[in-house]
């Protein structure tokens, strides 16, 4: 089984799969701090639950945007599943696609991943929408090569900016507005509309110039643990693929085993 590490700014996803299929999923808050020990502990107890044990596990790749949480990732693999792990552009795990802009090596692991997968699994012109601490427009042409993109706030870096900039608003949950009215006729409606209204007509017109400037029919694909809500919402997505980044890294990792 090959275990595929997705490292974000929030969560740390863990993912067990045979052949290209997840067998198994897990994510746990990010830490730069907690210890490779602290992580098998962890890791171990929840395989166990699963009936899968640390021998099953025979390749590890690591995609991370902390880079500090490295270290104790590597720990991690090496004691306890005494494997040398893939590292996401990296060795024998370098992209292999094209990186189309100005400074290649400061584009993030987590958006290369999602060109190589968004690549493989739809080989056309795709616009990539991923929804992580920031969100992310990623645009990719149907030769497989990154051609740049969009780096935008995340929808709950925008709610915290609003009440921690503010002396009376309160903390409201992200969720879809109660109505389709965008006048809201108390302070927590007004809030949810502004947030979440405003987040969905910023997509709408960031894509809307994307598609433009492209010049050629492109494939919008969402990702990232609100684009199902979102999807409900709007029309912009033409697929909500939830495990795009995980399936990236695999697609890596077997590149990287028949080098």
């Amino acid at each position: 089984m090959l275990l595929a590490i997705d490292a974000g700014n929030t969560n740390v996803v863990f993912a067990l799969f045979e052949g290209q299929e997840i067998k198994a999923r897990w994510r746990i808050a990010t830490d730069p701090r907690r210890t490779g020990d602290e992580y098998a502990v962890w890791l171990m107890q929840l395989m166990a639950i699963k009936g899968i044990t640390r021998d099953q596990v025979t390749q590890i790749i690591i995609s991370t945007v902390v880079p500090r949480a490295l270290h104790n990732l590597d720990v991690l693999s090496q004691n306890y599943f005494h494997i040398v792990p893939l590292v996401a552009g990296e060795g024998k795990a370098v992209w292999g696609i094209e990186i189309d802009v100005d400074e290649p090596r400061s584009l993030g692991a987590d958006r290369a991943v999602n060109a190589i997968a968004a690549h493989a699994k739809y080989n056309c012109d795709v616009i990539v929408v991923d929804f992580g601490t920031a969100t992310t427009f990623d645009v990719v042409d149907f030769n497989g090569a990154y051609k740049g993109g969009i780096i935008a706030p995340g929808i709950n870096l925008s709610l915290d900016a609003l009440v921690g900039n503010t002396a009376k608003l309160p903390r409201i949950a992200i969720e879809a507005p109660r109505s389709d009215s965008v006048i809201g006729r108390n302070t927590e409606d007004q809030m949810l509309i502004g947030v979440f209204w405003g987040y969905v007509a910023m997509m709408e017109g960031l894509i809307a110039r994307l598609r433009k400037e492209i010049g050629r029919p492109a494939k919008v694909i969402a990702t990232g643990g609100l684009a199902i809500l979102f999807d409900r919402h709007t029309g912009i997505f033409d697929a909500v693929d939830a495990e795009l980044t995980l399936e990236g890294l695999a697609i890596l990792a077997e590149k990287a085993a028949a080098r």
